[in-house]
């Protein structure tokens, strides 16, 4: 259950853990961003479920705000393929099919193939002492299992990448490509349940070929790596 009081531009969010009640102070410029933040936190944490129905009206009543914050948190949701926004019938949870995944990853394969051989050529030392403290975070975020912090830091680190290739265009499709791929790991990564990440193994690996300037073990890491990403993931039938 989720209360809020505004102070300023603070809400405090209160919320049960433990069996106590946990009030939580987080800075927000605007409604929307509240009941977006607040939407996009319980999807991460599992409290919503794949094609739940999202209703406007209950959303506004329950976190205390009009209907037009919420529909625009809904639409910024929608863009990251978290929520589904039907004409004439509602909002509700995306609920991705494994078709849908397997295509998906099909053409991020593509891209980041691309991206990581153009930079193999390409990166800067800083930009490889940013892949370093990006795997840092992400070995943090996992031991500390905050699965927010862990997408953040894991699509930084593919970032890097694609910025580090000097083509904006291809940085540009490879961003909106994660956006949609994270949606995937948000509702079937077995994230909770796992004590191992070979992922991050995996993004050391990378790393370390791009440092080597390696090209082709880069390219056939990048695939391997995106692969098994796509098999980790709970796929429905």
């Amino acid at each position: 259950m989720i209360a809020c009081m505004y102070s300023c531009n603070t809400i405090f969010s209160v919320r049960e853990g433990r069996g106590k009640m946990i009030m939580e102070p987080r800075l927000y410029t605007t409604s929307a961003d509240y009941v977006y933040q607040e939407l996009r936190h319980r999807i991460i944490t599992k409290q919503l479920k794949p094609g739940q129905r999202l209703p406007e009206v209950n959303i506004a009543v329950q976190m205390g705000v009009s209907r037009t914050p919420v529909r625009e948190a809904l639409r910024r949701l929608s863009s990251e393929g978290l929520v589904l926004i039907i004409p004439n019938s509602g909002a509700r949870l995306a609920s991705p099919t494994k078709r849908e995944m397997e295509d998906t990853y099909a053409v991020r394969e593509q891209l980041e193939c691309i991206s990581v051989a153009t930079a193999a050529t390409r990166i800067s030392e800083r930009n490889l002492r940013r892949l370093e403290d990006a795997i840092l975070e992400e070995e943090k975020a996992f031991e500390e299992k905050n699965l927010e912090l862990y997408l953040e830091v894991n699509e930084n680190f593919h970032k890097i990448i694609a910025d580090a290739s000097g083509n904006r265009v291809l940085a540009e499709f490879v961003e909106n490509i994660l956006a949609r791929t994270n949606a995937y790991v948000v509702f079937y990564d077995p994230f909770y349940d796992i004590v191992d990440n070979p992922s991050i193994d995996q993004h050391k690996a990378i790393a370390q070929a791009l440092k080597d300037r390696d090209k082709e073990k880069a390219v056939e890491l990048m695939k391997e790596h995106l692969k098994l990403s796509l098999v980790g993931l709970n796929k429905p039938f």
